[in-house]
């Protein structure tokens, strides 16, 4: 077995097994993102043998306002499943999760795969629905202290992804989207309560459609990663700061600026 397929089962095991581990980088020399995004991989191959399918794919860290306190400089990706996309869900247990955070975010649903060179507009044609979700992360690195490429090993700190009804994205109403989703605000509200707020610029400087973008660039520079594909959806970032989670909270979101309802979502 090679040592990053032992990496990978370390880490499957740890998130079966509710656990926290130390750092890989810190134990093992020359971990780099590529050789991350190879146990990333291999971890999805298991996750595969198990029964659990690949959807599409989260974005971590495009909101670059919180790069300072993760010391995490650029965004990752990593699988999303068809164990921890929960369409429409009120509530969410937290059982199985270590330290997780919410983060509210924009989901994307892709009626065409898309290619970095694309214009905005050609790129917003890729897109055929648009939703709201919370993805909840985690950290199976204590007090969420560890290097990017832990992170990318990880599952891109994926815990789950809750989200809302779909909006179809129709050509009559293309650009109106396109427009809208570079320039929204986000309320973010525990027990009521607002304790944060979010512009579409913090994603990447252009909101969702730049993640796209950014995504669709790194993949087509690693020929072992898979492609994009039409009916994948992408969850591209938080909009706000990831807060702390635990239960008994209720979390609730309020757009202005975008036709998209908020969610609200209890913790158990």
């Amino acid at each position: 077995m090679t040592e990053e397929a032992t990496i990978a089962r370390e880490i499957l095991a740890a998130l079966d097994e509710k656990r926290q581990i130390p750092c890989i980088t810190g134990r093992h020399s020359g971990f780099d993102h590529k050789a991350a995004y190879r146990v990333s991989g291999e971890i999805t191959r298991l996750r595969q043998e198990r029964g659990e399918i690949p959807v599409g794919r989260k974005i971590g860290f495009t909101n670059r306002t919180i790069w300072d306190e993760y010391k995490v400089y650029a965004p990752i990706w990593g699988p999303v499943y068809s164990t921890t996309v929960k369409p429409g869900a009120e509530s969410l247990s937290l059982d199985a999760l270590v330290e997780p955070r919410i983060e509210p975010e924009i989901l994307l649903k892709l009626g065409k795969a898309p290619s970095p060179a694309m214009s905005e507009a050609e790129l917003m044609g890729c897109i055929s629905h648009v939703a709201h979700s919370f993805e909840i992360v985690q950290s199976l690195f204590a007090g969420w202290r560890f290097q990017a490429a832990d992170t990318v090993a990880a599952f891109a700190l994926h815990g789950a992804l809750v989200h809302g009804p779909f909006s179809e994205i129709t050509p009559e109403i293309r650009d109106d989207w396109r427009r809208r989703l570079a320039n929204f605000r986000i309320t973010l509200f525990c027990n009521g309560e607002a304790v944060d707020e979010g512009v579409s610029s913090n994603v990447l400087d252009g909101g969702p459609l730049a993640a796209l973008r950014h995504l669709a660039a790194v993949l087509a520079d690693d020929p072992a990663a898979p492609p994009l594909l039409p009916g994948e959806i992408i969850s591209t970032g938080t909009l706000t700061r990831a807060m702390p989670v635990v239960p008994g909270e209720t979390w609730s979101t309020q757009f202005d600026g975008l036709p998209l309802e908020g969610l609200t979502l209890r913790f158990e």
